[in-house]
């Protein structure tokens, strides 16, 4: 027989643990009896000593394991998403880091490359920048002459056109084996093969070269004086030579490019002669639309030169006196003052060299002209006229 001692927490005088109950009751301790010693066991529950307590925080742990059972649930829906976009993300920076090894590792394999083509291209490579340095000095400095009107100095314009000329008579002459100036003309220069590097370099050095011609005649209209030429009129014939030196810049590649797109002969195959043909008619019809695309303007332009539109009409003494005889873009005596239709006076002169870059009144903002005349201040595109 088994006795249960229900209420008794542990057995005084025991040295050993107890072992397991045999009953299978997780409450129960076993000890050896006094009156059956070595084979009697007292069974002690220890879950009625502990009494409703232990049963209650056991059922409110399952009851909030079951509690939170769902939201768990859902926030392990939610994560099952995350590999895989950290995977992505892991991958893309991986490649990323991959790449940047290598170029790390090619980069004096890369800079040895880049010096061996400057070598090789030295010569065209440092014409290029002489030609470049050329323009951006000759068209800043007509444009400040332009900007000077009457003080302008005659002798800096006189200087620019020599130095102009004198440029571009000696790179034809250093290259005059090539004849180069052919591509003035609308005809091939002498070169026996044309690859894609030897087209650039004569489309490029023509393009120069049309570009330092034309600011040479705008170096020449500087050295006309006022009494023949106004300075009014001068701003129309810069207008005019861009606009003619770009319509005619665009059709100068022309035959350069037609003649390498359909190969020369270079393809000796039915299908290559037909390739280059139909490159070479499409090239031709891409430019005609850019010239029928631009036309409007050219068009536009010439009514300009033509009309010579004013602005307004001469101001009497007494519109000029409500200025209080001073022009408010000079801040001097008016000279030949000029009414605009907003009732607002300035200098002939003034006026003129402001709707170069704008269509309004400067004090109003009242539209006066429909038309920018953006080249009557003598600058030169820097569009590089490739093809």
């Amino acid at each position: 027989m088994q006795p249960t001692c229900g209420h008794l927490h542990s057995v005084p005088g025991s040295g050993e643990d107890c072992p397991p109950c045999p009953s299978g009751h997780p409450g129960r301790l076993q000890a050896e009896s006094p009156g059956q010693p070595g084979t009697g066991a007292v069974h002690i529950q220890l879950g009625s000593a502990l009494g409703e307590p232990r049963d209650s925080t056991g059922s409110r742990q399952g009851s909030q394991v079951r509690s939170h059972g769902h939201p768990h649930g859902e926030a392990a829906g939610l994560e099952d998403g995350a590999p895989d976009s950290e995977e992505h993300g892991g991958s893309s920076l991986s490649e990323l880091r991959y790449l940047l090894q290598w170029l790390h590792k090619s980069l004096p394999y890369l800079l040895i490359l880049c010096v061996k083509l400057i070598m090789q291209h030295l010569i065209g490579i440092s014409l290029g920048i002489g030609l470049l340095t050329t323009y951006a000095y000759a068209n800043k400095s007509i444009v400040n002459q332009v900007f000077l009107r009457e003080r302008c100095s005659k002798l800096q314009c006189t200087w620019l056109l020599l130095y102009l000329t004198g440029s571009s008579l000696l790179l034809y002459y250093t290259f005059h084996s090539q004849s180069l100036y052919y591509s003035l003309i609308f005809l091939n220069p002498t070169v026996d093969f044309m690859n894609f590097w030897e087209v650039l370099w004569i489309v490029g050095v023509t393009d120069f070269i049309l570009k330092f011609l034309f600011m040479g005649f705008k170096c020449f209209i500087l050295l006309v004086p006022s009494f023949i030429m106004s300075f009014k009129s001068k701003g129309y014939w810069y207008m005019l030579l861009e606009e003619l030196c770009q319509y005619y810049r665009m059709f100068v590649p022309i035959p350069v490019w037609f003649r390498y797109l359909i190969a020369h002969g270079e393809l000796d195959s039915v299908l290559g002669w037909t390739l280059g043909i139909l490159l070479g008619l499409l090239y031709l019809i891409l430019k005609l639309l850019s010239f029928f695309g631009q036309l409007r303007n050219f068009r536009q332009v010439l009514r300009i030169f033509f009309t010579r539109p004013h602005y307004g009409v001469p101001a009497s003494k007494r519109q000029c006196s409500e200025s209080d005889d001073i022009c408010s873009i000079c801040q001097a005596e008016f000279q030949k003052p000029i009414l605009l239709i907003c009732q607002h006076t300035f200098c002939e002169e003034c006026i003129s060299l402001w709707f170069n870059r704008e269509k309004t009144c400067p004090l109003c903002r009242t539209v006066i002209s429909d038309h920018i005349n953006k080249w009557k201040d003598g600058a030169t595109s820097m569009h590089l006229q490739i093809f």
